[in-house]
């Protein structure tokens, strides 16, 4: 299986914000913009794997300011690391006033996708080098956001958490 870089997973999706994407203060709703990134780390990760995907989790995702009816809103999403049939997906979030020439970061977030066969079924996905020391440090700490998930989702035990086991057991 050939072996793929962060920069062949890089995606760019823009939305204008509509009155029907806002809630009542004019502000886009979380849902609408929790839709787009859904999408657009999608699309990232079938960029990887070139397989259809589906999302496994969504990191804790926090809002650092409204984006306003009216605003572009611009997605980044890129590959920081591939498992065995997982992806995660690292995107940040921009909104950006163009009548102000005013362009402000609304959120960041990791969501992890796995990758299926013809029949629905989980399937390997391809190894993603990290090139630049920014991708290094997110390729790093990719295990260790991937243990936290297991433990939060149950499906890992603390104590099995290398990475993560000082934060859990006292030794």
């Amino acid at each position: 299986m050939q072996t793929k870089l962060p920069q062949d997973t890089f995606i760019v999706m823009s939305e204008l914000v509509l009155p029907n994407d806002t809630n009542t203060l004019g502000n886009l709703m979380g849902g609408r913009l929790m839709h787009w990134m859904d999408i657009a780390a999608a699309i990232a990760s079938q960029k990887h794997c070139n397989c259809p995907v589906v999302t496994a989790s969504v990191d804790n995702v926090s809002f650092a300011q409204p984006i306003k009816l009216g605003n572009l809103l611009t997605i980044e999403a890129k590959l920081t690391r591939s498992f065995n049939t997982s992806m995660e997906v690292y995107l940040r979030v921009w909104g950006e006033d163009l009548s102000a020439q005013y362009k402000y970061l609304s959120n960041e977030a990791y969501m992890t996708f796995v990758a299926l066969d013809p029949h629905g079924r989980p399937r390997k996905v391809p190894e993603l080098i990290p090139e630049t020391e920014s991708e290094q440090k997110m390729y790093d700490g990719a295990l260790r956001r991937r243990q936290l998930r297991l433990i939060l989702g149950g499906k890992m035990k603390a104590e099995d958490a290398g990475e993560l086991r000082a934060l859990f057991i006292k030794e």
